[in-house]
C-alpha cells in the first residue's frame, strides 16, 4: 500500500469509527448513514485510491475541478458524483454529464436549467433542496439555499420537472442567526422540514447534513448522508 493510500485508509477508518459510534449512541443502524467523501481541491488520483478503499460516493463543489476528475475516473463502475457547491446556470450543461445528484438546488431558474440539460443528456439527475436555516437572520453568507418557507414551492417545481428526481433536503450548519453554533438544533430543524416534505413527496427521504467537524450532531439528529472532506483527505494544496 502506497503512503497516500495508507494515509487515506487510516483516515477513513477513523471516520468510520466516528460514524459507527454516533449511530450506536443514537440507536441507529450503521447502514442508515451514507458517507460521501468531499474530494474538492484533491486530485483524481485520490479519488481512484478512495475507490480502491471502498468509497463509492464522492462530492465536488466546482465544475471546473469536478468535470476533468469525473472524466479521469469514468472507468470506475458504481462511482456516484454529488455536486454540492453553488451552481451557476452556465455550468449546468457540464454538471449534468457526470453528477448523479445536485445537492444545492435553491431557485426556480436553476431547476429549469437542470431539467433542460438533463433531458438533452438523456439522464435523470437527483436533486436536494438546499435549505438556508439562517434565511431570516439578516446576516446570511454566500453559501446559498432557500428559506424554509420556500421549500414546498421549490420541491413541487423539481418534482414536476422532466429529467429531475426530488430526493430530499440538504443544509450546512449556519454561521449566523438562531442556529449559529447550534449544529444539533440546526440539523433537528432540517429533520422536521424533511418530515413536512415527505408528506407531499414520500420518496424524498434523503437528508444531507454534517461535515468533518459536526458529523456526530448530524447523525444524532437523523441525517441519512454526511459529507466529509478534511477528516478523510487531510489538508493538502489546492488544485490549480
Amino acid at each position: 500500500m502506497t503512503g497516500r493510500k495508507a494515509e487515506l485508509a487510516a483516515n477513513l477508518a477513523q471516520v468510520e469509527e466516528r460514524i459507527s459510534a454516533a449511530c450506536a449512541a443514537a440507536g441507529r443502524k450503521r447502514d442508515d448513514v451514507t458517507l460521501i467523501v468531499v474530494t474538492k481541491t484533491y486530485p483524481a488520483t485520490d479519488v481512484r485510491l478512495l475507490y480502491e478503499l471502498g468509497v463509492r460516493q464522492v462530492a465536488e463543489n466546482r465544475d471546473q475541478d469536478a468535470a476533468p476528475k469525473a472524466a479521469a475516473c469514468a472507468d470506475l463502475p458504481d462511482l456516484r458524483w454529488h455536486f454540492v457547491g453553488q451552481l451557476q446556470t452556465n455550468k449546468v450543461r457540464s454538471v449534468v454529464t457526470y453528477a448523479d445528484l445536485v445537492q444545492s438546488v435553491d431557485r426556480d431558474r436553476l431547476v429549469t436549467a437542470l431539467s433542460a440539460a438533463a433531458v438533452k443528456a438523456e439522464r435523470e439527475v437527483g436533486c436536494l433542496i438546499q435549505v438556508a436555516l439562517d434565511a431570516e437572520s439578516g446576516a446570511r453568507d454566500d453559501r446559498g439555499g432557500v428559506a424554509p418557507d420556500g421549500i414546498e414551492q421549490l420541491a413541487g417545481f423539481v418534482a414536476d420537472a422532466p429529467g429531475l428526481r426530488l430526493d430530499g433536503l440538504m443544509t450546512v450548519a449556519p454561521l449566523a442567526g438562531a442556529y449559529a453554533d447550534r449544529q444539533r438544533a440546526a440539523f433537528e430543524r432540517l429533520m422536521d422540514l424533511s418530515t413536512d416534505l415527505r408528506r407531499a413527496h414520500p420518496a424524498a427521504n434523503m437528508v444531507s447534513a454534517g461535515m468533518s467537524a459536526d458529523l456526530e450532531e448530524a447523525v444524532a439528529a437523523g441525517a441519512t448522508h454526511v459529507r466529509v472532506g478534511t477528516a478523510v483527505l487531510g489538508v493538502r494544496p489546492r488544485l490549480g
